[in-house]
């Protein structure tokens, strides 16, 4: 229909095209609507006009948040440009979390993969699926770094590591846009939060962050740069103050920062309301104060206030926003529009016909299997699993028949799409004997304060003495029972912080009432967090964590449990012994009065009466089917300088009976430094494949580059003396090797 010869739009033209744009126009592109306003003809209630949003600035709305589908999409898009003054084409974007219809697992079961380009091919399936249904934009990845799991978001991000962080942030960004977000199925990639959001005080949603510009520097703002330099087409700012400032209006934060010392010279886009949220923060006096705030910070785009609709004419005719100000925002808008190629195609993808073929398609399910699979992490096994043929096996829990095991954020993701345990187990009847119960509901009465209300009453609720009753029978007369417990999947995600980690009550009562009568017990966890597991520890053989694990997760359970795939899976995030532990992360600082567990000296030390410091799992943990042996750690030298570098060597032996999967892990330790150092840094990561009896030498090489820190000074560099070595299986690894950097 379009030409692409008379559609294509040269960079110099963009420039002409903004100068021939009136004041209106131009401040109309800054704004971002939902989808309800093109599907449904919204009414414009008054208070939706008082806040500047009208028919002409819808409009003339430069872009949507939210799926139309592709042929839906076709009609507005042609609806919008004939109307659209400059013919200017509509530019669409979406939360594509962790999946659009095919879905995978959550972000941090992703991180507990080890394995970036897994997550790679993750968003390049996600990345094509959404394409063909008219998505141009996704709202990920989120690359925030977080220590505390009672904030609901860390579901959504790959954990409590700066490398992990970055690694996966530069796969994540890489799959969706390709090495050009014009390319036939690729989408503009958006990190998030910007900046420090995995931060609140008292891991509460929204509150404030509190950090050291060390800190911020050193640890939370690596992921972001990562995106960045992987040439992430957007930004968006985070809800949360830092350091006192709003994100949204912090100047030196988006501009000194994020545009000059990092480079991004793309699109930063506010989160919803966000710009309006400045004066409830107490950072502007009014609304339009807060759009000049923000305008003068460096944010483009106004996601679904018309707060800049509203007021920018005005600040920039008063004199407090320069027009050239917003001359660049638009042309930043207009440079990504260009990039997807919607001047030449305003389609792009869209295609009615491969949305049929695409969508949850077969090679797209496999992607979704493996990244399951590879994503559970074995927590505890006393030779319990995998569960072996003839044994009868009883599968108890309100997570056996459940089909809502993909998270909060799978937008699209529908229960008939989705293979549960139940339905993963169709395949073994014949080789096991399996019996299927309940158990209780995911949620009981007394749990109903952990989700929303709406959500809630959406739960079909069970009469719990009859499946009890059911369930403590089944366990009686099994071999073995495999108990499916866990977090509602609103339990976790955005505005779903807690203060308790534990599991629903009703299902610590399951778990009683199995117990007394079959301790021969292995626990199936879905979560999105970090739980406090010391009970589920204590009464439990077997702990198998499968997260929130997607589309194929019950096909991807039953490999793991009946041991045709081995878990290979590593923790992303540690597991605390308790919530009062939170927030805990295995890079800490020494104290002045360091505790050692080995001595057990405790009085003036810090330390906690009545728990350990350690977490109950450390970040990097995870067993495997596979009893993997480790020895001979060495150094090619112990002396290095500046422009050498040196090679870490260990040998990996596996002396069990399955072949397995280990992700031998790399960790250094600065003894010295003019800010006090962590205890010890994942420096780098390797998976080695063995089979029984095999063994394998691994060796990493360790450069400067690896050593260097945030100085006391605020720059990046390393600093002379002595360098711990650690290789092994998790962060608690104790046996290390000696370098000196000279």
């Amino acid at each position: 229909m379009y030409d692409r010869k008379e559609r294509a739009m040269e960079q110099h033209k963009l420039k002409e095209l903004v100068e021939n744009m009136s004041l209106i126009e131009k401040i109309n592109q800054l704004l971002q609507v939902t989808s309800g306003f093109f599907i449904d003809e919204t009414v414009l209630t008054g208070p939706i006009r008082e806040n500047g949003i009208t028919e002409e600035s819808i409009s003339q709305a430069g872009s949507v948040i939210g799926l139309l589908g592709a042929k839906k999409y076709k009609e507005i898009q042609d609806a919008y440009i004939e109307k659209h003054p400059h013919k200017i084409p509509l530019l669409i974007m979406m939360d594509i979390i962790n999946g659009f219809r095919t879905i995978f697992p959550i972000p941090l079961a992703q991180g507990a993969t080890f394995e970036p380009e897994l997550s790679k091919k993750c968003a390049e399936v996600a990345a094509k699926e959404s394409a063909v249904s008219g998505v141009h934009v996704t709202f990920a990845p989120m690359v925030d770094l977080v220590r505390d799991a009672r904030w609901g978001r860390v579901m959504e991000s790959t954990g409590e590591d700066t490398k992990l962080n970055s690694d996966f942030a530069t796969a994540m960004v890489e799959g969706f846009q390709g090495n050009n977000v014009g390319e036939e199925y690729r989408i503009a990639a958006c990190v998030k939060h910007f900046a420090a959001y995995g931060a609140p005080t008292g891991g509460r949603e929204y509150n404030t962050v509190e950090l050291s510009e060390n800190t911020l520097r050193g640890y939370y703002l690596p992921a972001y740069e990562a995106a960045i330099k992987a040439g992430v087409e957007m930004v968006m700012t985070s809800f949360n103050t830092l350091n006192g400032i709003p994100s949204t209006g912090n100047r030196w934060l988006n501009r000194d920062v994020l545009r000059d010392e990092m480079g991004f010279d793309g699109v930063l886009i506010s989160d919803w309301a966000a710009i309006e949220e400045l004066q409830y923060h107490g950072f502007a006096r009014d609304r339009k104060e807060a759009a000049g705030m923000a305008m003068n910070a460096g944010v483009d785009i106004d996601m679904m206030t018309g707060i800049y609709s509203k007021n920018l004419a005005s600040l920039i005719e008063e004199g407090t926003v320069k027009e050239e100000l917003l001359d660049e925002a638009v042309l930043r808008i207009l440079k990504l529009k260009n990039k997807l190629g919607l001047f030449e195609n305003p389609y792009k993808d869209a295609d009615e016909i491969k949305e049929k073929e695409i969508i949850l398609c077969d090679e797209h399910r496999q992607v979704s299997l493996e990244a399951a699979e590879k994503s559970f992490v074995l927590l505890k096994n006393d030779g319990f699993l995998p569960i072996k043929k003839k044994e009868k096996v009883a599968f108890i829990g309100p997570f056996i028949h459940e089909k809502e095991i993909y998270g909060t954020w799978s937008m699209l993701g529908r229960p008939e799409d989705t293979v549960s345990i139940a339905d993963g187990a169709e395949k073994y009847r014949t080789d096991y004997e399996l019996t299927f119960s309940q158990g209780c509901n995911i949620l009981e009465e007394e749990d109903r304060n952990l989700i929303p209300e709406f959500h809630y009453k959406k739960i079909i609720q069970k009469d719990r003495d009859s499946m009890l009753k059911d369930a403590v029978e089944a366990a009686k007369n099994a071999d073995k029972v495999i108990l499916a417990l866990g977090e509602h999947r609103c339990m976790s995600g955005e505005a779903a912080s807690r203060a308790e980690l534990t599991l629903p009550k009703g299902q610590v009562q399951l778990l009683h009432a199995i117990y007394e009568v079959n301790p021969n017990i292995g626990i199936i966890l879905f979560t999105g967090r970090p739980l406090d597991l010391r009970e589920i520890s204590e009464k439990s053989k077997a702990i198998l964590n499968v997260w929130m694990p997607g589309t194929e997760g019950g096909n991807a359970i039953l490999n793991v449990l009946t041991g045709k795939v081995s878990p290979s899976g590593k923790l992303p995030m540690s597991f605390p012994y308790c919530v009062g532990q939170a927030p805990v992360h295995y890079n800490e600082y020494f104290t002045g009065r360091p505790y050692n567990p080995k001595t057990g000296e405790k009085e003036y030390k810090s330390n906690y009466r009545g728990i350990p410091n350690a977490p109950l799992y450390p970040f990097g943990y995870g067993l495997s089917y596979a009893k993997f042996q480790y020895s001979d750690l060495k150094l090619s030298k112990d002396i290095m300088n500046e422009e050498e570098t040196l090679e870490a060597y260990v040998t990996i032996k596996n002396e069990g009976e399955y072949e397995g999967t280990e992700t031998v892990q790399l960790y250094i330790r600065d003894c010295a430094g003019s800010v006090v150092r962590p205890r010890k840094e994942l420096k780098g990561y390797q998976k080695v494949d063995l089979q029984p009896g095999e063994a394998k030498r691994v060796t990493f090489q360790i450069t400067e580059e690896m050593l260097r820190f945030c100085k006391a000074d605020l720059t990046f560099g390393s600093e002379k003396g002595e360098f711990h070595v650690f290789v092994g299986t998790d962060s608690s690894t104790e046996e290390y090797v000696t370098f000196e950097l000279i």
